[in-house]
């Protein structure tokens, strides 16, 4: 019998959490990955490599440090990855888990829900959509003679191995007189392919005194994720360098930024946007949302944030690693197998989807050749190779170390504040001219993700169910109406502004308006009642029929959007309103680290305020 033990501390008290009582939907949303600076493939390969989202959590540390949790995923050939990021001084570098971003991504997504009401009595009750549902989604050559013979142009401040990645962080003398050239040829020298990053996306970040860290890895896949990367490093606030991005990013690509801190988190220099709901498809959020985004960031000239999520780290406690999943680790660890391949049968189950999986095997595993190493993880029901020697001891303690361990690191850091605070936008690389910096805002009202509102069916004599007039009633306010059970929605994106207001935030206060779009709203819903007023006489006066409809405004008050406790949010059906794939293709995403952002190319803007 093979038995082996780790110790890794007490359980996190347990947090309930309510389910929902409606449904939630899939929302299809691309999925989001989070890169520091820039992307760059080996010149030698026939396809680019580019970069179509990021997710990145920020801790805005009491110390005077921030620490930034990166994932990047990428689309294109890369056999050689070159990844670069502007960082104050010599960060701590370690490793995550893409299981973190998942798992927090689905906990806070944005989530619709539609209740229905009947009003009346019509002439049957078989109403085709009754009932109630929702969505989520949830980067001259320099001589010799530029520097001192005794001074190098370029000091390499540390370097080393962690995860899948080589590292290093450089500095450069100073006086040069094009530091930004001197480092993209030393990188060029060391083997890092920069692709076609020119010195001037570098220069602004040298000359504020910032150092370069540069990662590379060797990887095979068309389209993936790259394990994240943690780095701590002493800052004021959280920023995303993110100029140099624009070298190797998607069109539309979206960034989802998780922060830390005590307060709200605010963007202080890029617009915060509310949006207006009357343009997502309620039947469907999942059909639309991300259009939203883009109309709504591009009507704030591309430098725009929306607050999907704020609110207290209470509930994550019980969430990412929590008792149930120490529960499983600590029974794995401390069991008894029959012999190694047994042992190494339940940790692929278990375990054999985690990141660092590959490298725990590598650790206790005989032989440990990257084929083996693959059949492996990619045959999780194939039989274990009698053949194969396991070094059990070996092989816990490097699961630990490689696998568990960065999960539960993660969870410390997200539940070391007061308050998280879910941000995303999307970007096109024209608009990646100003870094995001983010703050916190102690002023500012928490920011519930779940968005519920009311359908009524208007049920007379003269109306089957499934043919009623109905109107539905947002939490913004306004009213959108429609007849019968068509699953269109009336207001088209080109019809209205996408933001309800536009928001200049600080670190205290409720913020300046920067655009106030909730009359003219409301106006244009008015506007277009009395195409749904023709339709519903048209009925009335012809017979029957389903399916049209438009919208009308309401004269019912805005208030402020419901704040319901954060334990109160589902633990299933919630993915996150972040880059994925979408209907009709794959939209890769890569995470930017802790101070980059990726943005892509956008499409023709609409002129909507």
């Amino acid at each position: 019998m093979i038995k082996h033990g780790l110790h890794t501390g007490p359980l996190a008290a347990a947090l309930g959490t309510t389910l929902l009582s409606t449904l939630l939907l899939p929302l299809l949303w691309p999925q989001p990955a989070h890169a520091c600076g820039g992307l760059f493939c080996n010149s030698t390969q026939s396809q680019a490599v580019n970069q179509a989202a990021e997710r990145i959590i920020f801790s805005h540390n009491e110390d005077g440090t921030v620490t930034a949790v990166i994932e990047i995923m990428y689309e294109g050939a890369a056999d050689r990855f070159a990844w670069l990021l502007p960082v104050p001084g010599v960060p701590k570098i370690e490793v995550s888990s893409s299981q973190v971003f998942d798992q927090l991504q689905r906990l806070t997504a944005p989530t619709y829900t539609l209740q229905v009401q009947v009003e009346g009595e019509c002439q049957n009750f078989a109403f085709a959509n009754g009932g109630s549902g929702g969505a989520s989604f949830g980067t001259p050559t320099t001589t010799a003679s530029d520097a001192a013979p005794s001074e190098p142009a370029v000091m390499l401040e540390a370097s080393g191995t962690v995860g899948p990645y080589d590292f290093a962080v450089i500095s450069l003398m100073d006086g040069l007189d094009d530091p930004a050239q001197v480092a993209i040829d030393w990188l060029t020298t060391e083997g890092y392919d920069v692709g076609e990053l020119g010195p001037e996306v570098l220069r602004p970040y040298l000359l504020e005194g910032l150092n370069l860290l540069a990662f590379r890895l060797t990887k095979g896949n068309q389209t993936g994720s790259i394990r994240p990367v943690r780095l701590t490093y002493p800052a004021d606030s959280p920023s995303i360098p993110i100029r140099p991005t624009a070298v190797a990013a998607n069109d539309n690509m979206g960034v989802m930024v998780f922060m830390l801190a005590q307060g709200r988190a605010v963007p202080t220099n890029y617009r915060a946007l509310e949006l207006n709901e009357a343009l997502i498809n309620w039947f469907n959020p999942s059909s639309n949302y991300n259009d939203v985004i883009n109309q709504a960031a591009d009507q704030a000239g591309g430098h725009g944030f929306v607050t999907e999520f704020a609110g207290s780290t209470e509930f994550l406690r019980n969430q990412i690693f929590g008792p149930g999943q120490r529960a499983q680790w600590n029974d794995f660890q401390s069991g008894s197998f029959t012999n190694g391949q047994e042992l190494l049968r339940q940790a692929i189950e278990l375990y054999g989807s985690w990141d660092g999986f590959e490298l725990a095997l590598q650790a206790g595993v005989t032989p440990s050749d990257p084929e083996s190493i693959e059949t492996l993880v990619n045959c999780f029901q194939c039989p274990v190779n009698d053949e194969l020697v396991v070094d059990s001891a070996a092989f816990v303690e490097a699961l630990f170390d490689k696998v568990i361990s960065p999960v539960l690191q993660t969870h410390e850091l997200l539940t070391s504040q007061g308050k998280l605070t879910r941000l995303y936008t999307t970007m096109s690389a024209d608009e990646m001219t100003v870094d995001p910096v983010f703050d916190d805002n102690h002023d500012l009202p928490d920011v519930d993700n779940l968005h519920q509102a009311t359908r009524f069916i208007e049920c007379s004599s003269e109306f089957d169910q499934s043919a009623a007039p109905w109107r539905i009633e947002l939490p913004q306010g306004d009213v959108v109406r429609g007849m019968g059970s068509t699953l269109t929605w009336p207001v088209s994106l080109e019809a209205q502004p996408a933001n309800l207001r536009v928001m200049q935030l600080s670190t205290s206060g409720e913020g300046e308006v920067i655009a106030d779009n909730r009359g003219r709203v409301t106006e244009m819903l008015i506007e277009l009642a009395g195409d749904f007023e023709v339709a519903a006489a048209n009925t009335n006066a012809g017979g029957g029929g389903s399916g049209g409809g438009s919208v009308s405004g309401s004269p019912a008050p805005r208030g402020n959007p419901s704040e319901s406790d954060a334990s109160t949010m589902s633990s299933s059906g919630l993915c996150s309103a972040v880059p994925g794939r979408a209907a009709g293709g794959d939209l890769a995403w890569l995470g930017l680290g802790a101070l980059w952002l990726v943005r892509c190319r956008r499409s023709k803007r609409s002129k909507l305020a």
